[in-house]
Parts: C-alpha cells; structure tokens; sequence
C-alpha cells in the first residue's frame, strides 16, 4: 500500500523567489499526518478567537487543528499582496496543474488543502473532495464536485442504516457552518499577518461557501440538471 497521497505545491514570483509545500496525507482517511517540529505560535491555541460553533474543548485539544496546520503557510505568506502575481504548479499522484495566478487565489487553493484535512471536526466534510483536488476551478466545478460529494456522503449514510438527506436540507446549514469557521479565522490571522494575500484566500474560500449555499437555495443546480437529460427516460 502507499504510504502517503501527497500533494506539491510550488509557487515560483516574480522576484526569482521560490517556494514549496509538500503536503502529506494518510492515502485511506486523507487526514493531514502530523509532524514533528517547535512549539506552534500562541496564536494556535484553541482558545484564541475560537469558532462560535467549535465542538472541540481545549482541555482534551489546546490547540486550534487548522491554525497548527497553517502555520507554515500563515508565517511565510504574512507578508505578501494579495494582488501579485504568481506561477503555482500543483503536482499529484495522477497528473500536474499550472497556472499564473493573483496571490490570493493560489493561497486560497494551498490553505483549503490545509484546512480541510486538519482534523476540523467543521471543515472535515469537505476532505473527501481531497481525493479529486481540482486547484484553481471555476464556481460551476466546485459546485458540481461539492454537491456530487455531499450526495455520495448521503448514499454512505443510508449504507450504514441512518437517515439520508436525499433533499440536500442539510447541505446548506453545512455551508453556513464552514463560513462561520472562515470568518471567525480571520479573526484569529488580523494579529499575526502584515499583508492581506492570507486574508483575502480566506475571503475566496468565503465567498465559495456564499456562492454554493445561494446556489442551492435559488435552485441554481438547474443549468447542472439540463446535461442530465439521459437519465429521465425509460
């Protein structure tokens, strides 16, 4: 078996600078694997600007799950524009993604990686899009790779003999949710970051959320629904 599914992210500026983050995760669970290094920043522990809707207690977990997985990022990103220009290649097991792109989508695009396989008992239910990580798309592939995901979750409910949300209600409370989580880390990031490329890829991944949820509601899944035609015949 493989040990791990990684991903690289390399960001190349325009200064000559280059950088890279190897993300490493469990190949069955997709959980973020731990490693071993300093103490992570007071502005980690769980208690600092902790989510309204946070289940965790800092007691049993002192510390934040995606505040410590982002530290790397956060410390090397604090000072850039979101603006700038950067080229990213995105390399994974099955194939390679280039692209140039303004700051803050390509951070947008690492820290959602991040955030998700963190062990944020919020953020967790988008891990399984992980497997499939499509960096840099479009709102239409988001939308059809999340709600695709939200149902195969649902299938798997009703595999284990509980109650499926074959209606997708739930879905957008699970939306409202992660945005509650993004909006209360920036909170946590106003102290520690110099400029807004790390803000501004929170405020993508926001806006994402936002985007979904409204789509759901107005039933903008109907421009989706029309390249399904096939299935509605006999």
């Amino acid at each position: 078996m493989v040990d791990s599914f990684t991903l690289n992210y390399k960001f190349k500026f325009a200064d000559g600078e280059e950088k890279t983050f190897l993300i490493d995760l469990d190949p069955v669970t997709l959980n973020l694997s731990q490693r071993n290094g300093s103490l992570p920043p007071d502005w980690t522990y769980l208690d600092n600007k902790k989510c309204p809707n946070c289940p965790l207690d800092s007691k049993t977990n002192p510390r934040c799950p995606v505040a410590v997985a982002l530290v790397e990022a956060i410390d090397f990103f604090k000072d850039k524009l979101s603006s700038d220009q950067v080229d990213v290649v995105v390399t994974m097991p099955a194939r390679t993604h280039t692209a140039r792109q303004a700051m803050s989508t390509a951070v947008s695009s690492l820290i959602g990686i991040y955030m998700v396989t963190s062990g944020c008992p919020i953020l967790s239910k988008l891990k399984p899009m992980v497997r499939t990580h499509l960096p840099f798309a479009d709102l239409s592939e988001s939308l059809y790779r999340f709600v695709s995901m939200y149902m195969l979750g649902q299938y798997f409910v009703y595999q284990k003999g509980k109650t499926p949300d074959w209606d997708m209600k739930g879905l957008v409370s699970m939306l409202d949710a992660m945005r509650v989580v993004n909006r209360s880390f920036c909170q946590r990031l106003y102290a520690v970051v110099e400029k807004d490329a790390s803000l501004n890829a929170l405020v993508h991944l926001d806006c994402f959320a936002d985007s979904t949820a409204f789509a759901v509601q107005k039933k903008g899944l109907q421009d989706l629904e029309k390249t399904f035609d096939a299935y509605f015949t006999d």
